[in-house]
């Protein structure tokens, strides 16, 4: 059984590939499953606690995530200032002087025309009602900031529509040339609550804890310039 939403964003759009550094300033057009497991392990610990969340990402980790794309894309290309931590003491009496360094990096910011579709397919084990209740309570994807509100109440399914990509490394035996390809993240099967802790040292490991799938988004790029690329959405 699917469990299927629909989302608007409310504000621009961001999410940095896994594989990106942390100079990178490239971003996703849709957020990823990695990305909706850990918001709805958010809510989880926000609504019923610290417990009950940990004990629910032993189902979360495994739900297979399905996408149904924005029908356009239009990302905007900048430049912006930001401060990181410096690696050699500043000169005295510069004006530079302190913990940080002022410079200027590369960043992306998409705007989602029309709301995306998020299903997630649940088995006996799984909690329905918590997991829609959940849901409901996600307000951002992607990095914070990225804020969103959802258009559709959860609704449950035997069988998605033909416009949901279903991300789970497989990819059609004929792939459009137009579509684009990207890479997106999602949890293993065996990752463990500690590791998606963001107060825990243990590593989360890419490859091994944290998969990259390849996927084909239905995208094919309309117009571009030196601060924006627009994508629509091909018919299939």
């Amino acid at each position: 059984m699917w469990v299927v939403t629909e989302y608007e964003a409310t504000t621009l759009f961001t999410l940095k590939p896994a594989s990106a550094t942390a100079s990178g300033g490239k971003t996703l057009l849709v957020p990823t499953p990695f990305a909706i497991k850990m918001a709805l392990l958010d809510a989880a610990c926000r609504l019923e606690g610290r417990r009950a969340g940990e004990a629910a990402w032993e189902w979360i980790r495994s739900l297979v995530v399905a996408l149904r794309p924005s029908e356009e894309v239009v990302v905007n290309n900048t430049f912006i200032k930001i401060l990181k931590p410096r690696r050699n003491p500043a000169e005295p009496g510069s004006l530079d002087a302190g913990y940080f360094n002022r410079t200027i990096t590369y960043r992306e910011y998409a705007h989602l025309v029309e709301p995306f579709g998020i299903a997630l397919e649940i088995g006996d084990h799984s909690d329905v009602e918590a997991l829609e209740r959940w849901l409901v309570n996600i307000n951002y994807l992607g990095k914070r900031g990225s804020f969103l509100q959802m258009v559709t109440p959860p609704q449950r399914t035997a069988e998605l529509d033909l416009d949901y990509i279903i991300i789970n490394g497989d990819l059609e035996d004929s792939i459009d040339l137009n579509a684009l390809m990207t890479q997106l993240d999602d949890s293993s099967g065996n990752v463990t609550f500690e590791q998606v802790n963001i107060y825990s040292q243990k590593p989360l490991r890419l490859g091994k804890d944290r998969l990259l799938y390849n996927v084909t988004l239905p995208y094919e790029m309309v117009a571009s310039s030196r601060g924006y690329t627009h994508y629509r959405r091909s018919e299939s």
